[in-house]
C-alpha cells in the first residue's frame, strides 16, 4: 500500500545565488530521497521555496539601489532557475513574499498567542550608531564565548553550533560596516521555549532512527536549557503582525519565525493549486503520514526544537519523522566564504559543468554524517574514473556494440549460471539499495549500485561479445542481452541520483516517455491578484517504478551517445584560479 511522504526542504535565502555547499546540504539529498519514494509507487509531497524576509534583504537592496521586492524577485528566479536545472523534484518550489504565506504566517502567530506560549518582553537590541538602525541577529558577528570561534554571529555559533544572542558574544561588531555595537532595550514578542522543553525532550529521545548528530546535538541544547526566543524585529521588511497593537508599531515578524512555518504554507498553496484547498490537512494531520526535513546541521535547532514547539503549540499537527541534517562541505580545504571568494557559485557552476557529475559527487563524497571537503581535483578524478570510466563507459560500449550488431534487444537463448547469477545480483540490488534509501544513508545507496555496475563490466569484459561474435553470434547475443538488462536495472537504481544522464539512457534503450520528470514552471495567481513563477513537477506522468527490468526482446534501440564527458585535468588549475580571483 503506498505511504503519504511530506519532504520539506530547507528555504534557501533569496539574497544572492546558492553554492555547491547549500545544495550539497539540503538541494541534492532531499531530491535524491523524493525520487526514490516516488519510483516506490509512494504519494510524495516536496515543498520548499526561497526565504524572502529580513535586514539582509533590505541590505543587499540599499547597495543594489533597489527595492527589497526587486531584490527578491531577481533572486528568486536565479535560485529558482539554478535547482531546476540541477534537477530537484519540487512538487512546489513557491516563496515567503505570497499572500498565502503571510496569511499562514499570521495564523500560527495568532494561534500560539492565544494560546500562551507568546507573550511580550524587554530585550537588549543591538543598534549600529554608524548604520541608524538595530541589527538583526545574523548581521552581529563576534567571538563564541564558547569554543572561541572568531566569527559567530548573534544568534548562533557555526563552529559549535550553539544558540546565542548578540549580548553572548566576545567583542560584538557589525558584520556590514564593521564598527562596534551598542546594545538599546526594546520591546519584542517571545516565543515560550521553555514551555515546551519536557515534551521536547519525551519526543526527541523517542527518535532513534535519527542520525547519532541530529538527536545528540538536539538533547545537548536541551541540556543547556531553553530560553525564551525573540520572535520579531525593528525592521520595516517583514510580514506585519496580526492585530498588532501601537506599542508595537515598526516591528515585524522574525525571518526564522515566518521561515519554518513555510512548510505548511507551501502544502496549503499547492493544494489549492490542484483545487482541494481543504486537502492540506490530508498532509498535515493524518499520523500516518512521514515528514522528512533536509538541510544542513547549522539548521538543526530550528527543525528539532524550535519549528516541534510551534507545531506542539499550534496543536493537531504532524511533528517531524525524521530531520535528515547534513554536516558542512568544505571547498578546497576551507570553510565556504563568500567575501573571501571560498565558494563555487551554481550559476558559475552550471555555464561549464552538467548537473549529474555534482549530484554524484555531492553524494558519494557528501558530508552526510561527517564533514567532507570539495577539491576540484576529486571532481576530476571522481568524473573521469567512476561516471566515465565505470559506470558510462559499460552503458555506452554495451549499446554501441548492439545498436551497431543488432539494431534491437537481441534474443538470448538459453541463459547460462553466470549468466543467471549477474541477473540475480542486478534484482537483488533493488532491495538492498533500497533500504540504504529508506535509512537516508546516501553515501552506501550509491557505493552500492556502483558496485553492481563495476561486476557488469567484470561480466563484459569476460565474455566479450565484440570477440565471440566473429565465431558465436549467439552467444554474443546471449552476453549484450544480459549487460543490457543489468545497464536497464542500474538505470532506475541511479535515477534518484542521476535523473538526466538515466532520462538519456532509458531513451537509447528504446523507451519513451520519462521515467521520472520534466519539471516545468507555472505562474500562479494568489488571491490579491498578483502571481509568482513556482517550479513543480508531474509524478503521475513517470513510469519508472524501482523494480527489477524487463527489457523486452526486440526493442528497436536509439543511437547512443556518452552518457558523461571525460573532463581535462588543467581544469583543476583553471578553477582555482578561478576562485582565488574572487577572494
Amino acid at each position: 500500500m503506498a505511504k503519504r511522504i511530506l519532504v520539506a526542504v530547507a528555504w534557501p535565502y533569496a539574497s544572492g545565488p546558492r553554492h555547491l555547499g547549500h545544495v550539497a546540504g539540503f538541494g541534492v539529498p532531499s531530491d535524491v530521497f523524493a525520487r526514490y519514494q516516488r519510483l516506490k509507487g509512494n504519494d510524495v509531497l516536496m515543498v520548499s521555496g526561497t526565504d524572502e524576509h529580513g535586514t539582509p534583504i533590505t541590505v543587499r537592496a540599499e547597495k543594489e539601489g533597489k527595492t527589497p521586492q526587486e531584490v527578491v524577485d531577481y533572486y528568486n528566479r536565479t535560485i529558482t532557475d539554478n535547482l531546476a536545472t540541477l534537477g530537484c523534484s519540487y512538487d512546489l518550489f513557491t516563496r515567503t513574499t505570497t499572500a498565502n504565506h503571510y496569511a499562514v504566517t499570521q495564523d500560527m502567530f495568532a494561534r500560539l498567542r492565544d494560546n500562551g506560549y507568546i507573550f511580550t518582553g524587554k530585550m537588549m537590541g543591538t543598534y549600529s550608531e554608524s548604520e541608524k538602525r538595530f541589527l538583526p541577529d545574523r548581521y552581529v558577528e563576534g567571538t563564541c564565548p564558547h569554543c572561541g570561534y572568531k566569527e559567530a554571529r548573534g544568534d548562533q555559533c557555526d563552529n559549535c553550533g550553539r544558540q546565542l544572542d548578540p549580548t553572548d558574544l566576545i567583542d560584538p561588531h557589525s558584520r556590514i560596516s564593521g564598527t562596534k555595537l551598542t546594545f538599546k532595550e526594546t520591546e519584542h514578542y517571545f516565543l515560550d521555549l521553555p514551555a515546551f522543553s519536557d515534551r521536547l525532550r519525551a519526543w526527541i529521545s523517542r527518535q532513534e532512527h535519527w542520525r547519532p548528530n541530529v538527536r545528540n546535538f538536539s538533547l545537548g541544547l536541551l541540556d543547556e536549557g531553553l530560553q525564551p526566543r525573540a520572535i520579531t524585529r525593528d525592521i520595516e521588511w517583514g510580514i506585519p503582525i496580526p492585530d498588532q497593537p501601537p506599542s508595537m508599531e515598526g516591528k515585524r515578524i522574525y525571518v526564522w519565525f515566518d521561515a519554518v512555518i513555510g512548510y505548511l504554507s507551501a502544502a496549503k498553496e499547492w493544494c489549492a493549486i490542484q483545487g482541494r484547498p481543504e486537502s492540506w490537512s490530508e498532509w498535515w494531520q493524518d499520523p500516518d503520514v512521514k515528514h522528512y526535513y533536509f538541510m544542513g546541521k547549522d539548521n538543526i535547532i530550528f527543525h528539532t526544537i524550535i519549528w516541534p514547539a510551534m507545531l506542539m503549540g499550534y496543536g493537531n499537527l504532524n511533528l517531524p519523522y525524521d530531520v535528515v541534517a547534513s554536516e558542512f562541505l568544505t571547498m578546497e580545504g576551507k570553510r565556504f566564504s563568500t567575501s573571501r571568494g571560498v565558494a563555487v557559485w551554481l550559476p558559475d557552476y552550471f555555464s561549464r559543468y552538467e548537473a549529474d557529475p555534482l549530484r554524484y559527487y555531492l553524494t558519494i563524497n557528501g558530508p552526510e554524517t561527517a564533514d567532507t571537503d570539495f577539491s576540484w581535483a576529486e571532481f576530476l578524478r571522481r568524473n573521469n574514473d567512476e561516471l566515465v570510466a565505470t559506470w558510462g563507459n559499460l552503458a555506452h560500449r554495451v549499446l554501441t556494440f548492439t545498436y551497431k550488431n543488432f539494431g534491437s534487444v537481441p534474443d538470448p537463448g538459453e541463459l547460462d549460471e553466470a549468466d543467471r547469477a549477474i541477473l540475480a545480483q542486478a534484482e537483488a540490488a533493488f532491495a538492498s539499495v533500497g533500504a540504504q534509501l529508506d535509512a537516508a544513508h546516501f553515501r552506501a545507496a550509491i557505493s552500492e549500485a556502483m558496485s553492481l555496475a563495476q561486476a557488469a563490466n567484470q561480466y563484459i569484459d569476460r565474455t566479450a561479445p565484440w570477440q565471440t561474435i566473429k565465431t558465436d553470434r549467439a552467444a554474443a547475443a546471449r552476453a549484450l542481452y544480459v549487460a543490457l538488462r543489468v545497464i536497464d536495472n542500474l538505470k532506475i537504481l541511479l535515477c534518484p541520483f542521476l535523473p538526466h544522464s538515466s532520462q538519456r539512457l532509458h531513451e537509447y534503450l528504446g523507451y519513451d516517455g520519462y521515467i521520472a520528470g520534466p519539471l516545468e514552471f507555472k505562474e500562479v495567481t494568489e488571491a490579491n491578484g498578483r502571481t509568482h513563477r513556482v517550479l513543480t513537477c508531474s509524478p503521475k506522468t513517470w513510469i519508472g517504478r524501482w523494480q527489477p527490468s524487463r527489457l523486452p526482446l526486440g526493442q528497436q534501440l536509439r543511437q547512443p551517445e556518452p552518457l558523461f564527458k571525460k573532463l581535462d585535468p588543467k581544469i583543476v588549475d583553471e578553477e582555482i584560479a578561478r576562485m582565488g580571483a574572487q577572494g
